[in-house]
């Protein structure tokens, strides 16, 4: 996100909900982020109800001690491709690789947009 022009918080450690809150260098925009930091290529939990999705976007981060690689997700794709388990009465939700290690999410940081202005069409011209 640094590279991209956007100045990166995270938030409380451990805090429910938001992880990462990001913003523009002119101060005018900012974005939030859920972050799922997985050891493998493992399924992502949400959680017990797809209302506690949240943000502005969900990154999903697998083999993040040797080969990590990022998925860039809007919630609405992650409640859309949630897998729902029933086990003791508790309900659970996940996104399976399957769903999240794709294409069009992989790496895909330019879903989020640069935070410095450069390659804006609305900024060109304008430094």
């Amino acid at each position: 996100m640094s590279r991209m022009g956007w100045n990166v918080m995270p938030t409380s450690s451990n805090a429910r909900g938001i992880d990462i809150i990001a913003y523009s260098t002119d101060g005018l925009r900012f974005v939030t982020m859920q972050v799922k930091a997985l050891s493998k290529r493992n399924p992502a939990p949400i959680g017990n109800s797809l209302d506690k999705i949240m943000g502005d976007f969900w990154i999903i981060i697998v083999n993040v001690s040797q080969d990590p690689h990022a998925f860039v997700m809007l919630p609405s794709e992650v409640k859309q491709m949630a897998h729902k388990g029933v086990k003791e009465g508790r309900i659970s939700y996940w996104l399976q690789p399957v769903d999240y290690d794709r294409d069009d999410f992989r790496e895909r940081w330019d879903r989020i947009g640069r935070g410095d202005g450069i390659g804006d069409k609305i900024n060109e011209g304008n430094s």
